[in-house]
């Protein structure tokens, strides 16, 4: 393999990890935005209240997006190891 088969791993992994990651997070940050501003106009000021609805809204990702993420995992994963039968000194 040159250094252009490597980079392309690098970059399938890299893409991999954001596409999986990405609607858990982005609906985490959404979820505690409405908290903040929900906290900031009623001025309550509680740790618990801002730490619930992330996780709520993590398990609800999770439960919308699992499959999709499941699925890229198991073809990153597929496509690395026949990667490894390219492999020559």
């Amino acid at each position: 393999m040159n250094f252009d088969d490597f980079m392309r791993i690098a970059q399938l992994g890299i893409e991999t990890a954001i596409f999986v990651s990405a609607p858990v997070l982005i609906l985490g940050l959404i979820a505690g935005l409405i908290v903040s501003i929900f906290q900031a106009s009623t001025q309550i000021s509680d740790g618990a209240l801002a730490f619930i609805p992330k996780i709520g809204a993590t398990v609800v990702g999770l439960l919308l997006f699992g499959n999709f993420m499941m699925n890229r995992l198991v073809f990153f994963a597929t496509w690395a190891y026949q990667q490894i039968g390219e492999l020559h000194p």
